[in-house]
């Protein structure tokens, strides 16, 4: 019954995709490592009581297992988490920041199929120690240019800042229950479901209307000064002013072209504290990538320090590429008698950075079917060599 069946939400990568994948990841690492941030690897279990916990994952979606000596264990169900608890361990007696990145599998529990995988894979970057709005642009512009690397070029970074709508949230609702069920609508994108909950709610029409005009709070930095008359107080006056800086900084890095405010932005994410970030591309649904920063996520390793990042998702991406791999191998077909001087050959094609298959020809059913896969085939059969 289940002989090729797999687990819910866990996928195939089949030879034409894994070599798209690999171009693909390939192009952004090199970029981020030529901005100076250097790759590391985490476990991929994790224990739940720490990284678990403090992934900010909900918990049904995280693939629980107990060891040997029955602690619970997690697939790890981001990089962050992880990342953070080497940087506070091994790595703080290193002279911070500290420029990190990743490429590795997450896994996701999902409660039904709805063509979100279990397993996908991120590539990304934690700056760790440096708590200014020029840190954040730096990872905003290193992602910008990742992407470009990548092939990527209808995209936009939206930028918002937690602290806003949590301080508009804060003034009008005065009531914490209230203000999660309106994030849940705004990281849904539910707007529709935003405002029909709004107009029920006992406020007066002034305070509606400044929930409404949230949601119109989209757009050019400009965006900013109407952002300014809506609230007043110094959580928001602060958020505002961060994103300020943040945009004069990446106007520097040339990048403003592929940014738009959006201080809608919230994330299911509950260790975000500041500014916040989400990729859009053409022809994908979903964000490609995200990211923010953490101030206080190394607090529950016991090391206070300043953090941002992003990680980009790399099954999402190639979507949005749309791009298609052709198998350029090269095949050499033989028989026995010129065996010697057939791996002679394809060693020298090896030589010359080709991908060559040697095949016997009595290992072949259909040498007609068998050969349209290759981009070009040798003969060594019999006394003499014939070139298809």
């Amino acid at each position: 019954m289940f002989m090729f069946e797999k687990p819910l939400g866990m996928v195939d990568t089949l030879p034409a995709l894994y070599e798209i994948k690999k171009k693909t990841r390939q192009a952004m690492t090199n970029v981020i490592e030529q901005w100076g941030f250097q790759f590391i690897e985490t476990p991929t279990l994790e224990y739940y009581e720490t990284v678990g916990v403090q992934s900010a994952i909900l918990d049904q979606q995280l693939f629980k297992l107990l060891d040997q000596q029955g602690h619970t264990l997690v697939l790890r169900p981001d990089m962050t988490a992880p990342i953070a608890r080497v940087a506070a361990s091994k790595l703080y007696n290193n002279l911070y920041p500290l420029r990190l990145a990743y490429s590795a599998n997450v896994f996701r529990a999902q409660q039904r199929e709805g063509g979100r995988p279990a397993e996908f894979e991120q590539v990304g970057v934690e700056l760790i120690g440096d708590g200014t709005t020029s840190a954040d642009a730096e990872v905003i512009a290193l992602m910008v240019a990742s992407l470009k690397k990548a092939g990527l070029e209808n995209f936009k970074i939206a930028i918002g800042h937690i602290g806003y709508a949590n301080a508009l949230f804060k003034e009008v609702l005065g009531n914490q229950e209230r203000a999660d069920v309106l994030r849940r609508f705004l990281y849904e994108k539910n707007y529709v479901g935003y405002k029909e909950h709004v107009k029920g709610l006992p406020l007066s029409s002034i305070d509606k209307q400044r929930l409404f005009t949230l949601l119109t709070l989209r757009g050019g930095i400009d965006k900013v000064s109407e952002a300014k008359d809506l609230i007043s107080s110094e959580e928001a006056s602060d958020a505002l002013e961060e994103i300020s800086q943040l945009w004069s900084t990446l106007e520097a890095f040339n990048v403003t072209d592929y940014l738009k405010l959006d201080l809608n932005i919230v994330s299911h994410m509950s260790y975000y504290t500041g500014i916040l970030f989400e990729v859009y591309a053409d022809n994908v649904g979903f964000p490609i990538g995200n990211g923010g920063r953490y101030d206080h996520l190394f607090e529950k390793f016991n090391r206070a320090a300043p953090a941002t990042g992003f990680g980009l998702r790399l099954d999402r991406l190639i979507e949005a590429l749309k791009t298609t791999e052709e198998q350029k191998l090269q095949c050499v077909i033989y028989s026995q008698e010129r065996r010697a001087e057939a791996i002679a050959y394809a060693a020298e094609l090896r030589e010359s950075k080709k991908r060559v298959v040697m095949q016997d020809i009595s290992g072949i059913k259909d040498v007609d079917a068998f050969t349209k896969q290759f981009i070009e085939v040798d003969y060594f059969i019999g006394s003499r060599k014939e070139e298809l």
